[in-house]
C-alpha cells in the first residue's frame, strides 16, 4: 500500500464531524459544551512557583527520555500506586499519552507477523489514535466490540486463532474511554496470558486510572509483573487527567527494558522532548497525592449527580472510572442535534468514536457526555439533557 493511501480510509476526526453536524443550528439555551475530555478543575498550587523558579531552563535542551528527577518521581509513584519497583531505564517521558500510543506502534510493530501482515487489535469504541497508529505501520486494524454484552470491554479471547496468530499489538484502555468500564485483574490476566501465548504486546492506556469511584483500577504492568510477564505490557499514563494539566503535555510509558529502549530510540529522532520547566512541574506532580485526592472527590460529587439525575433512565450505567457518561439513545447524531437545538447542550455522538464492522456501529446508539464542569453546572446541564431526550 502506498504511503499516501494508508490514511485514506480513516474517517474525519470526531470534533470536525460534530461541527459539521451542528452547523447552522442555533443553540436552544445557554450553551454548555460537554464534548471534549478537557479537565476544568483547578491546577495544583505548586505549578506556577515551580515553573517560575525554572524559567531559565527554557534556555537548555531537555533530555529526551526525561530528567533524572522526573523519572525518579515516576518510579516512586509506580511503587506507591502499583507496588512496582521500576528503574528509570524502564520508563520514558512523553508529550502526553497520545504521542506515546502512536509512536510505540511505530517503534514496536513488526513489518510482518508469522509471515503475514500484522494485526493490531482495537477496542470498538476506541480512542482514535489507535487506528491511526495501525494505519501508519501498515497493520490491519481489527476492531473488537466493547458493548454492554461484553461489559463494555473487548473480548480478545473470542477472536479467531488465525487473527491472533498475526496479532502484534492489542490496545486496551482502562478505565475505558468512552464507557468508563474497568478491566479487573482477572480480565488483565486473561489478556496477558493470551498475549504470551500468541506473542504480542499489550499497550495499556491508563490515562484515566486515577479517577474512579471506590477501588483503584489495577495496572496492566503490575499484573503482568506478578505473572512474570512484564515484557508483554507497555503502560501509558499522564498528568492530563490525574493532575488537571492537559496543557502541560506530560506523560510517560513504562515497560520492559527492550521495548522502552526502542521507543526512546525513535523519540531521539522524531520526538519532542518535554521542556525542563515542565519536567520539574511533572516531578512535583507525580510525587504529590493530595491534589489527586481532592480532584477525585470533585468527580465523586459529579458521579453522585449523574446517578441521581439519570439513574432511572433505562440502560443508564454510571461509570466505574474516568469522567465520561456513555448514555443510551436511539440514534447518537439525532440526539446530539436535538440537544443542541432544544437545550443548547453539546454532546458527542457515540458513532464518531467507533467503527462500523459488519454493518454495525457499536456507538450509534449512544452519546458521550464529559463531566468536566463543576457539580452545579453539571447538574443543571444533566437535568436539561434528561428533560430534552428522555422525559
Amino acid at each position: 500500500m502506498a504511503q499516501t493511501e494508508r490514511f485514506s480510509n480513516l474517517p474525519e476526526y470526531a470534533f470536525p464531524r460534530l461541527r459539521a453536524l451542528l452547523s447552522g443550528i442555533q443553540p436552544g439555551g445557554e450553551p454548555v459544551v460537554m464534548t471534549i475530555g478537557e479537565p476544568r478543575h483547578p491546577i495544583p498550587d505548586f505549578v506556577a512557583p515551580i515553573m517560575a523558579d525554572c524559567i531559565a531552563l527554557f534556555g537548555k535542551y531537555p533530555p529526551n527520555e526525561g530528567s533524572a528527577a522526573m523519572l525518579e518521581a515516576i518510579c516512586g509513584w509506580m511503587s506507591r500506586r502499583h507496588g512496582l519497583e521500576v528503574v528509570p531505564d524502564h520508563i520514558t517521558s512523553l508529550n502526553g499519552t497520545r504521542e506515546g500510543l502512536f509512536n510505540a506502534a511505530l517503534a514496536l510493530c513488526p513489518q510482518q507477523k508469522n509471515g503475514a501482515q500484522p494485526v493490531i487489535l482495537i477496542p470498538n469504541p476506541f480512542y482514535q489514535v489507535y487506528a491511526v497508529a495501525a494505519a501508519a505501520v501498515g497493520a490491519e486494524p481489527v476492531f473488537v466490540p466493547a458493548t454492554a454484552e461484553t461489559g463494555f470491554l473487548p473480548d480478545f479471547t473470542a477472536l479467531d486463532e488465525a487473527v491472533l496468530k498475526r496479532t502484534a499489538i492489542a490496545y486496551i484502555c482502562s478505565p475505558a474511554n468512552p464507557q468508563g468500564s474497568i478491566a479487573d485483574e482477572d480480565y488483565l490476566e486473561r489478556l496477558i496470558h493470551l498475549a504470551d501465548r500468541h506473542d504480542f504486546l499489550v499497550f495499556a492506556d491508563e490515562c484515566y486510572s486515577e479517577i474512579y469511584r471506590d477501588t483503584p483500577p489495577p495496572g496492566a504492568l503490575a499484573v503482568a509483573s506478578r505473572m512474570g510477564l512484564s515484557d508483554r505490557v507497555v503502560m501509558f499514563n499522564s498528568l492530563s487527567k490525574r493532575s488537571n494539566l492537559p496543557g502541560l503535555r506530560s506523560g510517560f510509558a513504562a515497560g520492559g527494558r527492550t521495548a522502552i529502549a526502542q521507543i526512546r530510540r525513535l523519540r531521539s529522532y522524531a520526538g519532542a522532548p518535554l521542556p525542563l520547566p515542565a519536567q520539574a512541574v511533572s516531578a512535583a506532580a507525580w510525587a504529590d497525592e493530595t491534589h489527586v485526592q481532592t480532584n477525585r472527590e470533585l468527580y465523586h460529587r459529579k458521579y453522585a449527580v449523574a446517578d441521581r439525575v439519570l439513574g432511572n433512565v433505562p440502560g443508564y450505567q454510571g461509570p466505574a472510572g474516568g469522567f465520561f457518561l456513555w448514555l443510551p439513545v436511539e440514534d447518537g447524531e439525532d440526539a446530539a442535534r436535538t440537544l443542541w437545538r432544544d437545550a443548547g447542550i453539546q454532546v458527542l455522538p457515540g458513532a464518531y468514536l467507533s467503527r462500523e464492522v459488519g454493518g454495525q456501529n457499536p456507538g450509534k446508539g449512544y452519546i458521550r457526555v464529559a463531566l468536566v464542569a463543576d457539580a452545579e453546572e453539571t447538574e443543571q446541564a444533566l437535568n436539561r439533557l434528561k428533560e430534552t431526550i428522555y422525559d
